[in-house]
């Protein structure tokens, strides 16, 4: 089959990564897109994904995000015509389900917070397969068209695609840490001011805290960069970096994003989360087995060595074979189930 992927945000480029290496060891032929935003594009390079370059990201506001959608699935539709696809696949992706549905191109969308409403009611009324983590309750998807779709995969997703990681100690002399010293990993809120922002006194409390440890800290905005350079005491990253080998490596994580939280349960790294939204199923189950823990109290950050394994990894890793997202992927073309023997399985070692 030829097979058309779309990234359009930093941690899908990670997600799909293994998808599109299993598609193509399976003989299928596959072409990429990508949006320019945040690290997608400079992501997309790191790991060897030639991408074709489509767009960019609109704003927040909902009529921003209304003009984004069509211009971008517009100029994905102009892109795809012609070139014979047989699935369209994207975590996440309204643009290329919307371009899909066009073009009459099966398509498969994958996603783990189920939360996000506008974006759901579009892509699973559009996509013939919605593949998400057993934990959302099915209850919390009819709403938005996916019930009859619905293909289900246990754990977590950051444990199919982390599944081939070896941690490579490259991404600490890079950023000029000592692995004797504890490290801390710290990704912020999607907030313009970390210090100042009515409600989110904790946070900086934290920031104080660490200020002057080995404290890495991945801003989401200019202006968070700024705020950070002006105080000091912090390491910030310029640019796209080795982020999971970083988190296999850190003693500790505080984290307001989703992605980040999962990556270091995955990866068995102790992490804190103090994302304000609502919680989504994964989330919820997460912390009710205490496998993330919701931040309290600055209090509760306490930065020490932590046991590992021999080759600096935990114990308490844990790893999927991501074949099996591939699978599930492949319904929306009616195909792809049972083609893995490893089913629903954990994998013992890294790729």
């Amino acid at each position: 089959m030829r097979v058309w992927i779309d990234l359009t945000n930093s941690p899908h480029v990670l997600v799909l990564r293994p998808i599109v290496e299993d598609l193509r060891a399976r003989g299928h032929e596959v072409q990429i897109t990508a949006r320019d935003f945040a690290q997608t594009v400079a992501l997309a390079e790191r790991h060897g994904l030639d991408a074709d370059v489509i767009g960019h990201h609109r704003g927040e506001h909902l009529r921003a995000k209304a003009v984004g959608l069509a211009s971008r699935s517009t100029a994905l539709l102009r892109w795809a015509r012609g070139k014979g696809f047989d699935l369209a696949l994207g975590h996440g992706s309204n643009d290329i389900t919307v371009a899909a549905k066009a073009l009459r191109i099966p398509s498969a969308t994958m996603f783990d917070y189920e939360w996000a409403t506008v974006q759901h009611t579009i892509n699973c009324r559009l996509a013939r397969s919605v593949v998400v983590p057993e934990t959302i309750p099915v209850e919390r998807l009819g709403r938005y068209g996916a019930v009859g779709k619905i293909r289900a995969y246990a754990g977590l997703k950051e444990e199919y695609y982390l599944a081939d990681l070896r941690p490579d100690q490259t991404v600490l002399s890079d950023l000029g840490l000592d692995p004797a010293e504890p490290i801390v990993v710290v990704r912020t809120a999607p907030e313009v001011s970390l210090y100042h922002r009515h409600g989110n006194d904790q946070f900086a409390e934290v920031l104080r805290r660490l200020q002057g440890r080995q404290a890495v800290v991945l801003p989401r905005t200019d202006d968070q960069r700024a705020e950070l350079a002006k105080a000091g005491g912090f390491i910030v990253p310029d640019g796209a970096i080795d982020a999971p080998s970083l988190i296999a490596f850190a003693d500790l994580v505080v984290s307001a994003g989703g992605t980040m939280n999962r990556e270091a349960v995955a990866l068995g790294t102790p992490v804190f989360t103090t994302f304000a939204g609502r919680l989504g199923a994964v989330d919820e189950d997460l912390i009710a087995t205490g496998r993330l823990r919701q931040l309290a109290s600055p209090d509760d950050v306490v930065l020490e060595k932590r046991e590992r394994n021999a080759d600096g990894t935990s114990a308490d890793r844990t790893l999927r074979d991501p074949r099996l997202l591939t699978d599930l992927l492949l319904t929306a073309a009616g195909a792809g189930v049972g083609v893995s023997a490893a089913v629903d399985a954990e994998v013992d070692a890294p790729r």
